[in-house]
């Protein structure tokens, strides 16, 4: 297994952040290697599994502490590179893989829309055939990487089924804008795309027609199994940090951590963070015996979503006043973790997917009186 890079080549942001640097940090993490793990060595990846994705991961989290950075990340390789190695045609990996996973391109995937979450069927994209390839309408909107990126894998409707296209941010007809930038993951980018009779060749047709909907239930599989695991990394700053505020600070005449409410509040902090850690592993454990984590993967993202939020209100509360200052990690790391229960699926629509595979709650076609026949 390779050894995670360190990333101390991670310059800090200079304020204003703007597009120059978060683009810049991605490029600088890609040089070393952030996006290689658990990808084929024919493309330029390092022939390893999804453990050896998790380590760096967790070592871009604990070196960057930039939750943004982190979902840009996972929106390249979930949203585009997965894609592209599982259902791309051999020209297309060959074309697409190498300067995807060199980080010389920036990629993602455009699914929502401003009408349109979770509820992927209802999206109103369409595209249409022509003698030349297809012809794309509709607009995208919460697009993580949008405007930065080079190349997105794009949802829309054919023949009234979800269909994935390999787009371009200088096709004709497509235009990537900062419209849905959110004050969240302040080191990513996010907006939409207008598809204005976008006009695309044959080539960029990905995977079968029709077969959209499984495929974006395949990537954000992974991508729910797989997002906080550099967060994970950030929350084990969190709790040394917290902990030497915990022994350096005097409250009553003792140390901080003296006080039994804040120290259960570091202890609930280290069992969230393990509690993580063991999700994690089981992920990529699936992942990389070939078996499905459509289970796993949920609630690996529901509970770590809900304990990076907690964790991050205990960590400003045992920080106090401090960790309300003006451009403290502590108080930003809370908006960001608010993002984390909305990003790559709600943590309800988490619980309603755990439901269905349970075989209740909307998979449920029985009545009330099934089986009593």
């Amino acid at each position: 297994m390779n050894t995670p890079p360190e990333f101390s080549e991670l310059s800090p942001y200079v304020d204003p952040r703007d597009q120059a640097q978060i683009l810049s940090r991605f490029c600088t993490i890609a040089a070393q290697g952030a996006l290689r793990n658990a990808l084929p060595k024919d493309f330029g990846g390092f022939g390893d599994g999804f453990a050896a994705l998790c380590q760096t991961h967790r070592q871009l989290g604990k070196a960057g502490r930039d939750p943004g950075l982190l979902l840009m990340v996972n929106a390249h390789l979930w949203g585009t590179v997965f894609p592209v190695l599982l259902y791309g045609t051999d020209t297309q990996k060959q074309q697409f893989l190498p300067k995807l996973i060199s980080g010389d391109w920036l990629g993602g995937h455009a699914i929502t829309e401003p009408s349109c979450g979770s509820d992927v069927q209802a999206m109103t994209s369409h595209a249409e055939r022509t003698e030349q390839g297809f012809i794309l309408t509709g607009e995208k909107r919460y697009i993580t990487n949008v405007p930065l990126a080079d190349w997105l894998v794009v949802y829309a409707k054919l023949d009234g089924k979800i269909t994935a296209f390999l787009v371009s941010s200088q096709d004709q007809g497509c235009t990537f804008s900062n419209v849905g930038s959110l004050h969240a993951c302040r080191g990513s980018v996010t907006g939409s795309v207008i598809l204005a009779d976008c006009k695309i060749d044959t080539d960029r047709l990905l995977g079968k027609a029709g077969a959209g909907a499984q495929m974006i239930q395949k990537a954000l599989e992974y991508e729910r199994a797989f997002v906080f695991a550099g967060i994970a990394g950030i929350m084990q700053w969190q709790l040394d940090e917290v902990v030497r505020h915990s022994r350096d600070r005097r409250s009553g005449g003792v140390h901080l951590g003296k006080h039994q409410a804040i120290s259960h509040r570091i202890a609930d902090m280290k069992l969230r963070l393990d509690t993580i850690e063991l999700w994690l592993n089981e992920c990529a454990r699936l992942c990389d015996a070939g078996q499905r984590l459509t289970m796993a993967s949920a609630q690996t993202k529901l509970y770590a979503a809900e304990a990076f939020l907690q964790s991050s209100l205990d960590a400003v509360q045992i920080m106090g006043a401090a960790g309300l200052e003006p451009g403290n990690t502590m108080a930003e790391l809370v908006q960001d973790a608010l993002a984390g229960r909305l990003f790559s699926g709600s943590s309800e629509v988490q619980k309603n997917l755990i439901a269905a595979l349970l075989g209740t709650g909307d998979a449920y076609r029985g009545g009330a009186a099934a089986g009593l026949s």
